[in-house]
């Protein structure tokens, strides 16, 4: 079974025969089968050449970078080798119609939002008052099905989160402070928190999406653009209140994280290593986990629900069957 490697000590990375080769620093070193390798998460400095990159590319491994303070700062993106004209004719024509673009951003609102609302119901269910907030976000997303336009279906879902996050100081037990959200670059531990979580799972989203047909660039809630892979933004939404959100609720209420786990920068907060360490892998624990599926009727993991969430966007697109957004029921 192939799967994510995170990589968190300077060494270099090289191709050894047909594995990856780690040389640490220090001398020592360690091998990865390419077969068991679903994308690299490169944490800190890494060296590598053109060989190792031909290598990777062959078995169509992405890797994610960070900087030093935990920031994602890009993806090495593989030639694609699963392509399709026609599809890609059919995810531009989607863009380009307005009624088409709108179906498909509505959808994608209307399951994230439903998505936080079940996060909101399953607090309020243990203790929480949350009803004020599930009663605004409830009337937020009536208008949803109102809206015209793209632009305002966006000024619905930043109203929406607006009232999420301010419930969030309800939810967490600790007491850190939570005003709003800021992400260029986070100014508090929380945002700081919520901006590492929403990376790994836009990044995973993107691995997902290297695996079918779709182009990631082509989106229909954000806006494509020439720097970043936008799709993944659009199906990211749906899936950052089931895994990313509950995780940092999860982690803040138990204590595996706390305030001595960030530090300030000049004008940004950031995690610290053994903090990102730990929530790194409570992320790919938790992407493990598997849940009963109710139309499969068995059992599959939360990362497999993103590549099932593709295809049913493919199966739209392709004008099969009408596209509707995981909604969680638990």
């Amino acid at each position: 079974m192939k799967q994510s490697y995170y990589l968190y000590k300077n060494g270099r990375l090289q191709r050894k025969d047909n594995t990856l080769e780690i040389v640490y620093k220090d001398g020592t070193k360690k091998s990865i089968p390419i077969e068991r390798v679903d994308d690299i998460y490169v944490m800190t400095e890494l060296d590598f050449n053109t060989n190792l990159l031909n290598f990777i590319s062959q078995y169509g491994v992405s890797v994610h970078f960070f900087n030093y303070y935990g920031f994602y700062t890009g993806t090495y993106y593989p030639k694609e080798t699963l392509v399709s004209g026609r599809l890609l004719i059919k995810q531009a024509e989607h863009y380009t119609d307005k009624n088409k673009r709108l179906e498909i951003a509505k959808s994608f609102i209307e399951a994230a939002s439903y998505n936080i609302y079940r996060n909101l119901t399953y607090y309020n269910n243990r203790g929480k008052d949350l009803s004020g907030y599930m009663k605004e976000i409830e009337f937020l997303r009536q208008q949803i099905k109102l809206c015209k336009d793209v632009q305002e279906l966006m000024g619905i879902e930043g109203n929406i989160r607006k009232v999420y996050y301010d419930s969030w100081n309800v939810i967490i037990n600790q007491d850190i402070a939570f005003e709003k959200r800021v992400k260029n670059p986070p100014d508090n531990a929380i945002n700081s928190l919520i901006s590492y979580v929403n990376t790994i799972i836009y990044t995973r989203v993107l691995s997902e999406i290297y695996k079918t047909q779709l182009n990631p660039t082509i989106s229909y809630l954000h806006e494509p653009s020439e720097r970043r892979f936008s799709l993944c933004l659009d199906i990211a939404e749906i899936f950052k209140p089931i895994i990313a959100d509950r995780l940092i609720f999860a982690m803040l209420n138990k204590r595996q994280i706390t305030e001595k786990d960030f530090e300030e920068g000049l004008n940004f907060t950031y995690i610290k290593d053994n903090a990102r360490k730990n929530i790194t892998r409570e992320i790919d624990n938790r992407l493990q986990t598997k849940i009963k599926h109710k139309k499969l009727n068995r059992e599959v993991s939360y990362e497999y629900l993103m590549r099932l969430e593709v295809y049913k966007l493919i199966k739209h697109l392709l004008e099969d069957e009408k596209y509707e957004g995981f909604k969680m029921w638990w």
